[in-house]
């Protein structure tokens, strides 16, 4: 008896997953692709991060509200963004997504969802969101309180020079976070780093930080450092 249950929670268990599996692939079926040209070769590559799409994706489904009546977890795709929206506000302040320990409405389903390997460790998610999109130099994701439902965006390829200051400060904010929660420090080379910023262009870095600082999203870690030296945490820290 003990076999058939778990032989059954086997079959469930992939059944389940297959099904996600093949909603991610319908969603990256219908992203835009970005043509990218190396050694003479042409190839398309996804516009967003597969697994940023699928942690966003799982924490829609884990995190809804099931009170909420005549809504659900919804994926909207447009042509500079994508967006995925869920019932329920969050738990949660949206700005300290990053570092506060995560809290669930539907523990259960996010456990069972974790043994299905649909989604990895706790809290882990948000975390690889910005840093995926960090790592394509794409611009900072957004996440918002909209009525009653979260949103997490993901936006497509802009240069810095075409981001406006909401975009500007919402980046240096993120990667602080994520620079902090590795128990680490937000620098103007760090930052160059996330933006593509050659050592020559430092003083552009050093502008997005004062507009970050001044937005009150930064703060100096040791303000009598020298400029040089100076390192940033979020407002929080």
């Amino acid at each position: 008896m003990d076999r058939i249950s778990t032989l059954r929670e086997q079959v469930g268990a992939k059944g389940y997953a297959a099904g996600f599996e093949g909603l991610i692939g319908y969603i990256n079926a219908l992203l835009p692709a970005n043509e990218v040209i190396g050694k003479a070769i042409r190839k398309d590559v996804p516009m967003y991060p597969e697994l940023a799409v699928r942690e966003l994706a799982a924490n829609a489904l884990i995190h809804q509200d099931f009170a909420l009546g005549g809504a659900g977890p919804m994926i909207e795709i447009f042509r500079d963004r994508m967006e995925v929206t869920n019932p329920g506000s969050p738990l949660i302040n949206v700005e300290r997504f990053l570092d506060t320990p995560p809290r669930s409405r539907n523990e259960g389903l996010a456990s069972l969802m974790r043994r299905f390997g649909i989604c990895e460790e706790r809290g882990s998610g948000v975390d690889k969101v910005v840093s995926l999109t960090e790592a394509y130099q794409l611009p900072a994701p957004e996440f918002a309180i909209v009525s009653d439902h979260t949103r997490a965006t993901l936006f497509a390829h802009k240069e810095l020079t075409k981001m406006d200051k909401a975009d500007r400060v919402r980046a240096c904010y993120l990667h602080a976070c994520l620079r902090y929660v590795q128990r680490d420090y937000m620098t103007n080379a760090t930052l160059r780093e996330r933006f593509g910023i050659t050592v020559h262009y430092s003083a552009t870095a050093s502008r997005l930080i004062k507009e970050a600082v001044e937005a009150g999203m930064l703060r100096p870690h040791d303000e009598s450092a020298g400029r040089k030296y100076m390192k940033y945490v979020p407002y929080w820290a």
